[in-house]
């Protein structure tokens, strides 16, 4: 039934899924069963399926209705008794599905809290390096989130006066109307010196230099030199190279280094204790993991989130090789 509601003076109809739509839900977890199997039975759409079981369904419902309460009475569905004890074997297979860690302490992610930490304490200067997704942005996000710190991220398209702007912006200063670059690097100095403490961490800064230009980095070094702050600088491998190929005095100038490796084999154990996984489906996120050219933390995580939606979608508690290729399925690899 609909339930009607007043927002800010007009009239929004809140739909509750059906009785109907609720048995029907029912039963397809009993059967382990999908909404696309059951659009393809009854002949309807996917989406037609999916917003009438959500209560969603704004059209005439008459036809969808015939068509659930046909394919209820062909599946059949069980005695008040069994239906408690079925619903409770359900639950407990639900119970039973494995969960991410909200994030996992990586040998890599304490590292880069150490050098970020060890930067801000000394106002050092440090060089974050690994390969994309090995999870330097995110253990540098997590760090950001603490007391003085300001996150910069880094694109192929920012000029010199775009990275002035955005440093101004992620250090909480009052907007500046016009001025040389030079200007407002000076007001930035100024605001850390009055300010101490902080850390900037500027991520992705491999993107800020090419060959015909090292300008953007010579900005942050001027930044650096004189003002009473720490500094993380992080990007891909190739940072490294062109930090001592051409910016030497940018490189003779690093307190704290630290390079990503990746997961190994015993982390990537720990990362997945608790789940009930078959050995094939083991070496195969290992695959994802570290053990090919392409494997990284980022692909093993996509995986698991794929691999958790199938589990839930078929009502099972075990990875077995072909959940984790139907999980792979949905991604481009």
């Amino acid at each position: 039934m609909a339930e009607m509601r007043s927002l800010g003076g007009g009239v929004v109809t809140d739909q509750q899924p059906s009785e109907l739509a609720l048995r029907v839900t029912r039963r397809l977890k009993e059967l382990r069963c999908n909404k696309a199997e059951l659009a393809l039975q009854i002949g309807c759409s996917r989406s037609m399926v999916s917003q009438y079981l959500a209560g969603k369904y704004k059209s005439d419902p008459a036809t969808i209705e015939t068509a659930l309460e046909g394919w209820l009475q062909e599946v059949g569905e069980p005695e008040e008794g069994q239906m408690e004890e079925e619903e409770a074997e359900l639950q407990e297979a639900e119970e039973s599905i494995p969960e991410k860690v909200a994030y996992f302490a990586s040998s890599d992610y304490l590292n880069v809290m150490a050098v970020c930490q060890s930067c801000q304490e000394n106002m050092g200067l440090g060089i974050v390096v690994g390969k994309s997704g090995y999870g330097k942005t995110y253990a540098l996000k997590k760090y950001a989130k603490l007391p003085r710190v300001a996150y910069l991220e880094c694109d192929d398209t920012m000029g010199s006066r775009d990275l002035v702007e955005e440093i101004e912006g992620c250090l909480g200063m009052a907007k500046a109307s016009g001025g040389t670059i030079h200007k407002r690097v000076s007001r930035i100095r100024e605001f850390l010196n009055v300010n101490s403490g902080y850390l900037l961490i500027i991520d992705e800064a491999d993107k800020l230099m090419n060959k015909y230009t090292t300008a953007k980095m010579e900005i942050l070094r001027g930044i650096f030199d004189q003002a009473e702050v720490g500094l993380v600088i992080a990007g891909e491998p190739k940072l490294e190279t062109d930090l001592k190929t051409a910016l030497a005095r940018f490189a003779n100038r690093v307190d704290f280094y630290y390079k990503l490796h990746g997961l190994d084999a015993a982390e990537l154990g720990r990362y997945l204790e608790g789940w009930d996984r078959a050995e094939e489906a083991a070496a195969e996120l290992a695959n994802r993991a570290f053990q090919s050219r392409n494997s990284c933390f980022r692909l093993l995580d996509r995986t698991l989130n794929n691999v958790l939606r199938v589990l839930k979608e078929k009502g099972e508690t075990k990875v077995t090789l072909e959940i984790v290729r139907e999980a792979s399925g949905m991604m481009m690899l």
